[in-house]
């Protein structure tokens, strides 16, 4: 295992070797115990369709049976064979294809949704280390800065052109800027073992994504387009009031005939070789027609029942669909602001290295103060701070908007 000064090491080495986020995405496509309870759920539920089907298929069955009998033949058995094969089932085993199908296909997008949220967790993972990363980053570059400075202060305090209080202004400064690497180190080992989990692994580095995902929708009424049609939870809700759909007609046809087509074998052997007429032959065939007359209400209650439920099945597939137009709102306008605060940002970030700079110069031919500097150096470390959150939340945004688009799966990123 990595430890974490190690990593910290790595993470300021640079992007050589890092891991991208498609590669923490596959590896949790991979490895991520709750996606993988989730498909072998799946697949127990995918069977239902065949075990419906069953209902109509050719059943063939064998009996056997051994006894004594005291005052009869004396010792014996008897084996036997029937089958049957169902030739009018009333809708039975249709309808419960049908239910089973829109069951399975249900189950389906219960999947890509737990799919999609563990995605989105890996990203979140992802952009919460990448900002770690580069706050270390900034957090090494502001005390080497420093280290610079207190030195240079020390000189200009020996040859009379400094003052003490412009020392211990510097010495302060770079105290708080170790107090914010130690902040950092902290909060990356707790980001280190959430990764971790959600991963499997933990990153020697990670590689800040080169472009955005192709998949992102153009529009915000792009998106929502897209939610109405590929949103997992609200695919999910269609198939599972097509099920419900399906369970009235199958309540329906427990009251309707059916008819099969049947027959059987059997014959007793005397286990003592005695022969004759005592032991009989038993063959039959013929067509077997059942009708309900009276349930006692059951058909019709189980009719209402299926008939109440299908409506709430439809009930919750319109507020599925308020809520996946709902998220694609909100994850759209999340990502736009996300996008103007990284824009915002990055002309903060160039506009406070100028001015250090020009600060700095400044401060050699005695036209600022150390104080001056000290403002200028906080003002750049703030603004590439912001711009590293800003670019972390972009990544989350992003990773919700293909979420609740449905379209977040491991092709989504480059």
């Amino acid at each position: 295992m990595i430890k974490p000064a190690l990593l910290m090491l790595a993470l300021l080495a640079g992007p050589a070797g890092a891991e991208t986020l498609r590669d923490a995405v596959l590896a949790a496509y991979a490895s991520n115990p709750v996606l993988g309870a989730a498909r072998a759920r799946q697949e127990a539920r995918a069977e239902a369709t065949e075990q419906a089907r069953a209902g109509g298929r050719l059943t063939l069955a064998a009996d056997g049976a051994g006894g004594y009998d005291k005052f009869g033949y004396g010792k014996g058995v008897g084996v036997g064979a029937s089958a049957q094969l169902p030739i009018w089932t009333g809708g039975r085993v249709s309808s419960a294809v049908r239910a089973a199908s829109a069951d399975v296909a249900a189950g389906a997008e219960g999947v890509r949704d737990t799919q999609g949220a563990l995605l989105e967790t890996v990203v979140s993972a992802y952009a919460t280390l990448l900002y770690d990363q580069q706050a270390m980053r900034i957090a090494r570059a502001d005390i080497a800065l420093l280290d610079t400075q207190v030195a240079d202060s020390h000189a200009r305090f020996t040859l009379g052109n400094a003052t003490r209080t412009d020392v211990a202004r510097l010495e302060a400064q770079r105290a708080s800027a170790n107090a914010t690497l130690a902040s950092v180190e902290t909060a990356l080992a707790a980001d280190l073992a959430r990764y971790r989990a959600v991963v499997g692994h933990e990153p020697d580095a990670l590689a800040p994504p080169a472009i955005a995902p192709a998949a992102l929708p153009p529009s915000r009424d792009e998106a929502r387009r897209l939610a109405l049609l590929a949103n997992p939870l609200y695919r999910q809700s269609q198939a599972a009031a097509d099920a419900d759909a399906a369970r009235i007609d199958q309540a329906r046809a427990n009251g309707a005939p059916s008819l099969a087509l049947g027959g059987g074998y059997a014959r007793d052997y005397d286990l003592a070789g005695r022969t004759g007429s005592g032991f009989p032959v038993i063959a039959n065939a013929g067509l077997m027609l059942h009708v309900p007359i009276l349930t006692g209400g059951l058909v019709a209650s189980q009719v209402r029942q299926a008939r109440a439920e299908h409506r709430a099945a439809l009930f919750d597939m319109e507020a599925a669909a308020r809520d996946a137009v709902r998220s694609a709102d909100a994850a759209w306008a999340a990502l736009a602001g996300a996008r103007a605060q990284a824009e915002a940002n990055r002309q903060s970030v160039d506009a406070a290295e100028l001015a250090l700079k020009g600060v700095r110069a400044e401060y050699a031919f005695g036209l600022r103060s150390t104080l001056d500097i000290l403002v200028a150096d906080e003002s750049l470390r703030g603004a590439q701070l912001a711009l590293a959150s800003s670019e972390s939340a972009m990544l989350v945004a992003q990773a919700a908007l293909l979420h609740a688009t449905g379209r977040l799966d491991a092709d989504a990123f480059p």
